[in-house]
């Protein structure tokens, strides 16, 4: 059981011995797993996490709260007990100490080992999410005013572009501002290298649900990586553009569906074919989720 899971379990006592389970907590984002993985209306918290990377940033997020809260509450309670013990009504002649060396000390020497406490994992995890080990294939996003190019170097080094779907085009379920023409297909339980660059200017490729948030640098090649969990299979993860890139900086979304290994490998083949002239996008009738759903098909 996770650090997260057991907070879950800790805050259902807590809320059921309340009585505020009725409330709809899960509504904000406090129900953990419940959630798709996607924006929900008034949620507070994380989206799930499909990736390690992000499993270990909510870990370290849960191990912050634990340290804010207890330096919070003992502070809170210090405050309260100095107005207290030195009011003027209990300490009508007030010391003249200026200097206490043990408490001078001690004032010092804890906050550092706090800061120790939170390095050690804040380090561990900023090497764990740069260290991209025995990567199985690569691909390759490029930030453009406003929209984002793949490409699968591994898989036929075919190309093409995702752009928003406009307000008017939008069929029912779909959702507005984070639908793209051409979705980005990557398989589960594979280790993805994400390549991230721009042609133009600064773009940043996040994507809350993988950990991901990533520099889009002109003329700079950066990369991290991703393993989405298996049961995730048939998910579609949205991102944005995290860079303030200019006018169209709203409308670059990003969207990833995750499928199984043989869905994937029958996805290839098709776009290998749709995409071979690296046109900017397919014609509406055979876009990539088109193609999807007929490797599906393939696959089984």
């Amino acid at each position: 059981m996770t650090m997260r899971t057991r907070f879950g379990v800790l805050f259902g006592l807590v809320a059921a011995v309340l009585g505020l389970a009725g409330l709809g907590f899960g509504d904000f984002g406090l129900s953990g797993q419940a959630l798709a993985a996607e924006p929900q209306q008034w949620h507070m918290d994380f989206q799930p996490a499909a990736t390690p990377v992000m499993e270990r940033v909510q870990d370290f997020h849960d191990l912050l709260m634990v340290v804010i809260t207890a330096i919070t509450i003992f502070v809170m309670v210090l405050l309260g007990y100095v107005m207290w013990r030195f009011s003027e009504k209990r300490n009508a002649n007030p010391s003249r100490t200026t200097h206490h060396t043990l408490i001078e000390v001690i004032w010092t020497v804890v906050p550092v080992l706090i800061l120790v406490v939170i390095a050690v994992p804040s380090f561990r995890l900023l090497y764990y999410s740069e260290q991209v080990e025995n990567a199985e294939m690569t691909i390759k996003a490029t930030g453009r005013q406003w929209y984002w190019s793949y490409d699968y170097p591994d898989h036929g080094d075919f190309t093409f572009d995702a752009t928003m779907i406009p307000d008017a085009d939008l069929k029912p379920g779909q959702k507005r501002l984070l639908e793209t023409d051409n979705v980005v297909v990557l398989p589960v339980d594979t280790t993805v290298r994400v390549l991230i660059t721009a042609s133009d200017v600064l773009h940043s490729f996040a994507v809350p649900a993988f950990g991901i948030k990533k520099d889009a640098v002109p003329g700079r090649m950066n990369e991290t990586w991703l393993r989405i969990e298996p049961e995730y299979a048939g998910t579609t993860f949205y991102g944005q553009c995290s860079e303030i890139c200019g006018t169209g900086h709203s409308f670059m979304p990003i969207a990833i569906k995750a499928v199984t290994k043989a869905e994937f490998a029958a996805w290839v083949e098709q776009a290998k074919v749709e995409f071979a002239d690296g046109s900017d996008a397919l014609p509406v009738e055979r876009n990539s989720d088109t193609l999807l759903a007929d490797a599906s098909a393939r696959a089984q």
